[in-house]
């Protein structure tokens, strides 16, 4: 059951017993009975009142009484029960408050008698250490050399050992100096060894080299002084047989070799570099004085620079030079950027020499005071056609104020224009440059921007050309016989596409506070034409649609879009465009939102800073708990007292240990570390401890700490008189392993601690001895490294040396935890020591949060081993753990609560891998980039380390190690686990199963069982002639490999009939059967064998497969032939011009001046005017205007004495359609603007185009609807214009209108907005035209044909007669020569039937010759026809004259006010009336 905590009112409470709660429950039953009981009578009283009114006085006072007697009996029983309960509750607190006061009074005695106590052992500690400092003042003395240092000279590869003695009190403490430099056994793994034992100190060098002759000191040192020792090493080598002989001395008989065979060259250092400090602007140059010997000029040595493992070129920024002795590294202007490690390397034949040093580069002054120092490493990436990303580190701001954004200049190069980027601040160190043009390149610098003022702009960084990289991918390179090339664009291979499809994979590939960057990848088909980009975002849940780039076009399939709300959720989608249009939208991206990916960083934890030399310090962080990213630390410095802050270092250095340099000797100083990431910084680590500045003198390894103390001491088993103890890890070793643990102890209430053991006790757990049987003792530890021992643990708890005898198990111990991730953990144990009377059967493992009071058990069942891996947990949420021991009498005692653990998985948690090797060896990997010096990685099985060497082999490199299985079998399943020492718990685990096991092991038999890995299997290929190749391609070959075809189990052998051979250098194989026939169906196999390397490859060819390959096999047997005589290279096909005439064109090739051509249509010669040139190869029928009558079938005949070649184009059905559409498109790219054309029926829209045919798919439209032919709408054309007739406008044919032409790809509209003023003025020239056509048609016109010329005779009768029309009805005038005339019985006038109109003259005579004109108006005008009349004498021969024509009437205008057409009126003529009369 889980434990609860008792509140303390609680325990002060006394609860009673069952019988007492049945005795008050049972008073209160009474009391209510009683009441119950009264009111019951009160009620029956009132109701016998009301109801019995007739019932006299004395009977009603008798009931009054009675009742009343009744109340005061009732009241007077209550009244002695409350008294009864009163009294018991008196008695019961007042004894309650006397156990109070027994309470109060021993915890007063107790806690006299325990500062009684504290106060004793107080004052025997202090004459205790006073005793203690006058003995050690008594003994104290300075070290003492009582043995020096002895120079040696050996040869090289042998090891020296150096011996001195020294004494004193305290111990001195000794250190060792190589040129006045500490000697480190930590930086130089195995290169020394120091050992210090009863005074006698030694330091041994392993197989020494050249570099180590040097002059070597050892310095002791205590509180009461320093001495010291030195002696000279000098190493010698020996060459023996590699010495050359001098030439002198070589036989004659042997010719001088061509190459000196010297095989080793010794480079010493005679003046190297140290740390050097600098300043931006500065001109520095880095020197390495060098000796070689030999110096010889054919094999002289090559010299490589690095800064922090980066090899260094010549550049504008550094310059190299090697020679004389000498190698120099200068920098002509010195930025933050070159700070840093710099190491030279002397590479030689014989080996390498290195040497390196420190260069620090501090902020010039600023132009500003208070402003920040300038950004560094500023780099572009992911370039594109108009964009680029610009990434920089911030600068480190010890003394000024934050930096609160940067602004990015750019500048093309070639110029010296700075163009700022960014009009706002960009608070992080990541910057999306657009606008950039293509081809063009581009050098950036970036400025950092405080409250005080902006800094120096940064160095700049290197030319960044805005190209698209994806075009080179776009290019392909054809390789012809010669070594030509020809270079062809992914371009000019795309289809006929007009319009692009849209982008595809649309998504955020960089996301900040500030902005969001889209990419996506380009349309396919993309089509020639060059392609732009338009960006359209939403709202998630606005529904509407907003052009991002509605004023420049994007040519990238990168953009960055900016002015987005902080905290709210867009889509986007991208547009692409070209010259023809604009494609369909991409599809809509999941809803993103701008933010940053990564925070700032959590500031570093705790700093340690360790003495140096006697001006540097060497400083060690833990790193941060969120490491995002980060660029690295910035490490700052402030003199103890002044709170004047100094940046040491000027760059982000990426580990977490650091040497500052250039410090003052003696002076305290304390530390603080910061991180920073493209963010921002974290806010500062917690100070250091101050530290003097001096040179390290505590311990024998310098870098290193002691480590902290032991905790959680736990009583394992008691005997009565021994106890077995254990207790956890320091949680700090202090960069060095711990080496053992030392253990003190006493009894309880002595002041004296006694040592346990002398020697440091390797494991954690320790069996102390010789106790006193039923005594209280308590213990503590403390840990000891190579650094020294560390601070003892706290006192334990009082355990008493009593035998332990109960039946159950004893408590497990050493609770640990490994892979702590995001919902589980694995948690380990050691099984108890004391068992109990029967072995241990199994465990349970409890857990609860930290906070919570209520514990959980993981298992339902007990576990056998010990660990468990505990899932289900809650992210984020402290845990504590306990596991309980079970045997057959039961559950023992639990264990001690575990530390509290939070559940979160570390920032970049890597977990283990399983591969094979390229010798077939199946290993587990896991790498930890968190490693440090003192880091070890334990494998383990099962969670128990792995010893076993025979199944086993661990690897371990750096922060990489491998476990290998030697012979892996199925006993080598479950669960494999690593953790990694030194570090923050950092640990994973695999489960190997049967089936990755069976797949590692399948993948090592495949290496140690190479085949032959195959570019291509087994394929065939057709030629020209029918000719089958068949072929296989291996990766690569040796000359020594074999091969055989196999066909149907037969091998066949090189013939003539099928040509084998192979290419070695390319790996291709290859027969080549001259004829293929029904004979080869079957199963070919080709067997390749290259060493121990095998492999086949078949080809099935039976069946639809074979005869697929025998058909095209005979198809080109029959290409063959037919390309023997004149043939067409290219069968017909249709093209169309841009004036829209339709070609026919074929190629024809292997003609002569005999070979004849003819065209024909469904069947019959067609006549050409020229006949086409053969020897150009090139044949085109030309049709000027395609239409239905122009479809059937075309045949081109090209034919000789070799024979005859046919070729056939039915132009119908859907090709006559396709080409249709191709008019189409080049009609509706080239059709004009819609033109408004009115006539007297109405509005005509008018779009003229090259060429228009009823079969083209044309159609017009109004506000969005489909207009259709009709009454009202007639729509129509004619070769060159297409038109819509709008018949008797109102105002409902208002609006837009729309001309459309499909080409069968995209639509071509002309659109004409018909409404307003456009609708007003065509609708007034129609009204216009429509009357001006009314008024032509009902005017006074002459239909009957008068001639023009008429010859008579004298004394003749002359009769005019015309017909004539009008509406209303004209009126009607004779004149002769444009003048009125009488009317008598000479000239006479009639009008018949009310259109005829006749004039007659009687006896006609000369006098009558002249012109006469009959003039018929009404009020729509009228016209007037002449009639010349020619009068000749009796007996003269009759005028020659031209035939007669009919008279050309001449228009007479309406009268000015008739502008209108009036409703019909009768009207009759003033001849019409005379007629009448």
């Amino acid at each position: 059951m889980p434990s609860k905590r008792v509140p303390f009112y609680q325990r002060r409470h006394k609860h009673f017993d069952q019988s007492y709660r049945n005795i008050q429950t049972r008073y209160l039953l009474q009391e209510y009975a009683a009441r119950k009981v009264a009111s019951r009578q009160a009620a029956s009283f009132r109701s016998s009142a009301g109801t019995e009114r007739t019932t006299c006085r004395l009977c009603a006072r008798r009931l009054h009484t009675s009742a009343e007697e009744e109340s005061q009996e009732y009241r007077k029983r209550t009244h002695e029960q409350k008294s009864d309960i009163s009294e018991e509750k008196r008695s019961r607190f007042a004894a309650s408050l006397a156990d109070v006061e027994e309470e109060l009074r021993s915890a007063r005695l107790l806690a006299r008698e325990h500062l009684d106590r504290v106060t004793i052992q107080r004052m025997v500690e202090e004459q205790m250490a006073l005793e203690r400092y006058a003995v050690e003042e008594s003994i104290s003395r300075a070290p003492e050399i009582l043995v020096r240092l002895r120079s040696h000279t050996v040869w090289e590869k042998m090891s020296v050992r150096l011996y001195f003695t020294v004494q004193g009190f305290p111990t001195p403490i000794v250190q060792w100096y190589k040129n006045e430099e500490l000697i480190s056994p930590a930086s130089e793994p195995g290169k020394y060894s120091i050992e210090s034992k009863y005074g006698v100190h030694m330091l041994e060098i392993h197989r020494a080299n050249f570099d180590d002759t040097a002059t070597y000191s050892a310095v002791a040192t205590n509180v009461h002084g320093q001495v010291s020792t030195n002696a000279a090493v000098v190493v010698r080598r020996f060459r023996g047989d590699d010495e050359p002989c001098p030439s002198g001395i070589l036989p004659i008989n042997l010719p001088l070799p061509s190459e000196v065979c010297f095989t080793h060259i010794d480079v010493q250092f005679l003046e190297k570099f140290g740390v050097t400090f600098g300043m931006e602007g500065e001109t520095v140059t880095l020197k390495c004085a060098l000796l070689i010997t030999p110096d010889l000029t054919r094999l002289r040595p090559r010299a490589e620079w690095y800064r922090d493992g980066v090899l260094i070129k010549d550049s504008k920024w550094t310059k190299i030079s090697f020679g004389e002795g000498q190698a120099a590294l200068s920098f002509p202007h010195l930025n933050k950027d070159d700070e840093g490690l710099y190491t030279l390397r002397i590479i030689t034949k014989g080996g390498v020499n290195e040497y390196s040093a420190f260069m620090f580069v501090r902020d010039a002054d600023a132009l500003i005071a208070g402003a920040p120092g300038a950004p560094m490493d500023v780099e572009c990436y992911d370039a594109n056609r108009d964009y680029v990303i610009v990434t920089w580190k911030p600068p480190n701001t010890a003394s000024e104020s934050p930096v609160i954004g940067y602004f990015v200049d750019r500048c093309e190069v070639g110029t010296e224009n700075w163009v700022q980027c960014n009009d706002a601040p960009v608070k992080i160190c990541k910057y999306p440059v657009t606008g950039l043009f293509e081809g063009r390149s581009y050098i950036f610098r970036v400025r950092a921007v405080n409250k005080s003022g902006i800094s120096r702009p940064s160095r700049v960084s290197g030319a960044v050309a805005a190209l698209d990289p994806v075009d080179l991918d776009r290019l392909q390179t054809v390789h012809l016989d010669g070594g030509r090339e020809i270079v062809i664009c992914q371009d000019d291979l795309e289809g006929d596409v007009q319009i692009p499809g849209p982008p595809t994979n649309v998504h955020a590939s960089e996301t900040s506070k500030t902005y969001v960057v889209l990419s996506w990848e380009p349309p396919v088909p993309r089509g020639k034409e060059p392609l732009m980009y338009f960006i359209e975002k939403s709202a998630v849940g606005s529904g509407s649609w907003q052009r991002v780039n509605a004023q420049v076009a994007v040519r990238s399939p990168r953009y960055a879009v900016f002015d987005l709300a902080e905290g709210k959720s867009y889509v986007f989608r991208v547009l692409s465009a070209n010259k023809h249009g604009i494609s369909e939208p991409s599809e809509v991206t999941p809803p993103i939102q701008a933010q940053e990916t990564i925070g700032v960083p959590s500031a570093p934890g705790r700093v340690l800073a360790t003495r140096n030399t006697k001006t540097s310090v060497v400083v060690q962080w833990d790193k941060p708990k969120h490491e995002e990213d980060l660029f690295g630390y910035y490490i700052d410095t402030s003199v103890v007292g002044t709170n004047h802050w100094e940046p040491c270092n000027h760059k982000p250095i990426q580990y977490n240990r650091f040497v500052v340099h250039g410090l003052t000797t003696g002076e305290n100083y304390i530390f603080r570390v910061k991180a920073a990431n493209a963010v921002g910084v974290s806010e500062n680590s917690q100070e250091s401890e101050a530290i003097t500045v001096q040179a390290a003198l505590r311990g024998s390894v310098p870098h290193i700490a002691c480590p902290s103390h032991p905790y959680g001491i736990t009583l394992l088993n008691c005997d009565g008189h021994s106890m077995t103890l254990g207790w956890k890890l320091p949680k700090f070793s202090g960069g060095s392993p711990v080496l053992g643990y030392y253990i003190d102890k006493r009894e309880a209430h002595h002041h004296n601690w006694h040592e346990v053991n002398s020697s440091p006790v390797k494991e954690r757990i320790y069996m102390v001895e010789d106790l006193t049987e039923n005594s209280f003792y308590e213990f503590k530890v403390a840990a000891a490294n190579l650094a020294g021992i560390g601070l003892p643990s706290d006192p334990s708890e009082h355990f008493m040396c009593k035998a332990w005898t109960m039946p159950e198990p004893g408590p497990a111990y050493d609770l640990t935890f490994c892979e702590v991730r995001n919902t589980s953990l694995v948690l380990l144990w050691k099984a108890p020591v004391y068992s109990g009377n029967s072995p241990i059967t199994g465990y349970f493992v409890d857990y609860k949060e930290a906070d919570s009071e209520e514990w959980t058990t993981a298992n339902e069942k007990q576990i056998s081993h010990c660990y468990l891996k505990v899932n289900d947990l809650h992210e984020g949420k402290t845990y504590v753990f306990k596991v309980r021991a079970v045997n057959k009498a039961g559950i023992g005692k639990s264990s001690d609560i575990s530390e509290p653990v939070l559940i979160e998985a570390r920032p970049g948690t890597k977990e283990i891998t399983a591969d094979v090797d390229e010798e077939g060896n199946i290993y587990l990997a896991f790498d930890c980039p968190e490693v440090t010096e003192a880091s070890d990685f334990t494998w383990c099985k099962s969670y128990e380390e792995i010893t076993d060497l025979d199944k086993f082999n661990v690897e371990t490199t750096g922060e990489h190690s491998k476990l290998y299985f030697k012979n892996p079998d199925k006993m080598d399943l479950g669960t494999y686990s690593v953790a990694v020492s030194d570090t923050d718990g950092i640990s994973s685990s695999f489960k190997m199963d049967d089936k990755e096991l069976e797949r590692l092991m399948t993948l090592s038999h495949n290496i140690k069982n190479p085949t032959i890995p195959l570019k291509s299997e087994l394929a065939y290929e057709m030629f020209d002639k029918g000719e089958v190749r068949f072929w296989v391609q291996a990766e690569s070959l040796s000359p020594n490999a074999s091969f055989r075809f196999v066909v149907n189990d037969k091998e066949v052998v090189n013939s003539d009939r099928h040509r084998i051979k192979c290419d070695y250098s390319n790996g291709i194989i290859e027969m080549l059967m001259d004829q293929f026939t029904i004979e080869n169906e079957g199963t070919y196999t080709v067997q390749i064998e290259d060493g121990n390397a095998k492999n086949q490859s078949s080809l099935v060819l039976i069946g639809d497969a074979f005869k697929a390959v025998l058909a095209e096999a005979e198809l080109q047997r029959k290409e063959y032939l037919r390309k023997q005589g004149p043939h067409f290279l290219e069968y017909l096909y249709w093209e169309v011009t841009e004036d829209c005439e339709v070609l026919l064109v074929c190629k024809v090739a292997n003609t002569k001046k005999e070979t004849f051509f003819k065209w024909y249509k469904d069947g019959s010669g067609l006549e050409v005017k020229e006949l086409p040139d053969l020897q150009k190869g090139v044949c085109q029928l030309t049709i000027p205007r395609l239409s239905k009558k122009n479809q059937g079938e075309y045949k081109a005949t090209v034919s000789d004495d070799r024979g005859q070649d046919v070729t056939t184009l039915d132009i119908s059905g859907k090709v006559f359609d396709d080409i249709i559409m191709a008019m189409s498109r080049i009609i509706g790219k080239s059709a004009s603007p819609l033109k408004v054309h009115c006539t007297p029926e109405g509005i005509r829209l008018q779009c003229f185009l090259k060429y228009y045919a009823d079969e083209m798919k044309a159609n017009w439209y109004q506000k969005e609807s489909k207009v259709s032919s009709g009454e009202k709408m007639r729509i129509g054309g004619s070769e060159d214009v297409a038109w819509l007739q709008i018949c008797e406008p109102t105002e409902k044919d208002k609006g837009k209108y729309t001309f459309e032409i499909f080409d069968g790809k995209e639509s071509h509209k002309r659109m004409l907005d018909l409404s307003g003023q456009a609708f007003d003025d065509a609708y007034a020239e129609f009204q216009r035209l429509k009357a001006v056509a009314f008024a032509e048609k009902n005017r006074g016109k002459v239909i009957g044909g008068l001639p023009d010329v008429v010859t008579i005779m004298e004394g003749k009768t002359l009769n005019l007669t015309c017909s004539v029309f009008g509406n209303p009805d004209p009126e009607v005038a004779w004149l002769w020569n444009d003048k009125k005339f009488e009317l008598n019985e000479h000239y006479l006038v009639s009008m018949e039937h009310g259109n005829v109109s006749s004039f007659t003259i009687k006896g006609v005579s000369s006098e009558d010759s002249g012109k006469y004109s009959i003039n018929v108006k009404n009020k729509y005008g009228g016209e007037t026809v002449d009639v010349t009349v020619s009068v000749y004498k009796h007996g003269e021969e009759m005028p020659d004259i031209k035939p007669s024509q009919l008279a050309k009437p001449r228009v007479m205008p309406p009268p000015a006010q008739d502008t209108a057409p009036p409703e019909k009126a009768k009207t009759t003529s003033t001849a019409e009336k005379s007629s009448r009369k």
